[in-house]
């Protein structure tokens, strides 16, 4: 009986990444007010062009294939792309950053609730892909569901 591919391998998570990834950008360059924006003070403004650009630049990746030279850093960096915002709307929220009071408190704004459901998805897909991306232990990882006999017939 002939294994399907690893879900790590898939199209689906690929898929559905790229997909998270655009949303991440495109929620935040609503969030500046449109491209170019105008986000201030000017470490936010490029903070956000930077996240906006990585977004768009893991999704082109992730539509473009499987041949990664490494699927868990690519993935550690699909990471960033949803952990980079949840850290800032935490810090904006909370204490607050430099010279930038404009989301103090504001907890429930409706965008900023729909980005953090997305960056959440999305941190958790990467970082699941990530850990099924990894090698066991000795370098090959074996495909999931083969026997020991499968495996030593496909080695001969």
């Amino acid at each position: 009986m002939p294994m399907s591919r690893p879900l790590r391998d898939s199209l689906a998570p690929r898929l559905a990444a790229a997909v998270l990834c655009l949303a991440v950008a495109w929620i935040h360059v609503q969030d500046q007010g449109g491209f170019p924006g105008n986000k201030t003070p000017t470490y936010v403004g490029i903070g956000y062009y930077a996240l906006e650009a990585t977004g768009v630049l893991c999704a082109l990746a992730l539509f473009a294939g499987r041949s990664l030279p490494s699927r868990v850093l690519f993935w550690l960096a699909i990471a960033g792309v949803a952990l980079g915002p949840l850290l800032g709307y935490i810090l904006s929220r909370g204490p607050g950053l430099p010279d930038y009071s404009d989301d103090r408190g504001n907890w429930t704004e409706p965008l900023g609730l729909v980005s953090i459901a997305v960056e959440v998805v999305l941190l958790t897909l990467a970082l699941t892909q990530a850990l099924a991306s990894r090698p066991a232990v000795g370098g090959t990882r074996e495909r999931a569901g083969t026997s020991p006999r499968q495996r030593s017939a496909a080695s001969n």
